[in-house]
């Protein structure tokens, strides 16, 4: 059977979408195109970088649509009578929800909510076949849809894959990731803070920040250091309803992983340790270190088993298929 997903250029999106489009097809699917959609989706930027987004994939011909096929996609982008009637006649179409309403001041920024309009929502909760699902926990924010599913992110273990590199194994800590600005900006400063918090302790960190590290490094430094970071945004700190990909990758490859606090992480990962205060951090760590070399080990091994077993990408597509 045929699956359409969703395509994204850069950002966190490509690596999730990403992640789900070889999980399909590691489970047997047929990775499906849009060419025409993809193509009108394209636009170069200053330095002739292709920048593209395709978050509603659909089959664009009758002939197309005349065979099985399944759908994933994202709310903001039901907008033409097109791609529902596509969905009318999906097997199962797997839709992003965003929030209705979200808390302030987030809730006033169009990362946050919703911008499927309340006609085409109307009709998307009256398709049976038609599965909602979100990355975190759903409460009071999701009013206007029907029943939405919690379906967390995942590691792409078919994506990344261990590799030895002695030149990170110096490090005490490492991070990977960029400067994120959410629309508020609210991250850098919680980044900054740790990170110096971190680098004054007198711990050896590995801290690549907007470096522009490639996907076969990344692996190796998160790897091949003894312990992993995740740091969050506000809203996540505040709120508590989801978690960042970085905790999955994390532990997928180096099994070892201190965090901020977040509920989510906190509830899907009990044994993670986690604190909002820097030094607390640097302190966990610390003792972590002071392990012996079999000690971590039996903790990471233990923690890449368990995301293996229950948290790739081939499971959420499990979870989608189940719903």
């Amino acid at each position: 059977m045929k699956i359409y997903v969703p395509e994204y250029s850069h950002h966190a999106g490509h690596w999730i979408y990403r992640g789900y489009q070889r999980a399909w097809k590691e489970l047997g699917y047929d990775l499906a195109f849009n060419e025409a959609t993809r193509t009108a989706a394209g636009a170069r930027d200053a330095a002739g970088y292709e920048h593209f987004s395709v978050a509603a994939p659909f089959p664009s011909d009758e002939e197309s649509m005349s065979e099985e096929y399944i759908i994933m996609a994202v709310d903001g982008a039901v907008k033409s009578e097109s791609f529902l009637e596509s969905i009318e006649r999906s097997h199962k179409t797997f839709l992003f929800a965003q929030p209705n309403s979200f808390p302030d001041p987030w809730g006033g920024h169009p990362n946050f909510v919703c911008l499927c309009e309340d006609e085409k929502i109307e009709k998307l909760n009256e398709i049976d076949k038609v599965h909602l699902w979100t990355f975190g926990e759903v409460g009071e924010y999701h009013s206007k849809w029907k029943k939405v599913h919690t379906i967390p992110l995942a590691f792409d273990s078919i994506g990344y894959k261990a590799a030895n590199n002695d030149a990170y194994k110096k490090y005490d800590i490492s991070f990977v990731g960029g400067w994120v600005d959410n629309g508020f900006n609210e991250k850098r400063p919680i980044m900054i803070d740790i990170f110096s918090k971190f680098m004054n302790s007198g711990l050896n960190c590995g801290f690549f920040v907007g470096r522009n590290l490639t996907h076969q490094q990344e692996c190796e430094v998160l790897c091949n250091s003894k312990i992993t970071l995740n740091i969050h945004d506000t809203y996540q700190r505040v709120l508590g309803n989801d978690t960042n990909e970085r905790s999955f990758k994390s532990l997928g490859l180096n099994g070892l992983l201190v965090s901020d606090t977040v509920r989510q992480l906190n509830s899907i990962f009990p044994n993670v340790k986690t604190s909002l205060d820097s030094d607390e951090l640097v302190q966990i760590t610390k003792d972590y270190l002071s392990l012996t070399e079999k000690e971590l080990n039996d903790i990471k091994e233990e923690n890449k088993q368990n995301i293996l077993e229950n948290h790739c990408y081939t499971n959420r597509v499990q979870q989608m298929l189940d719903l």
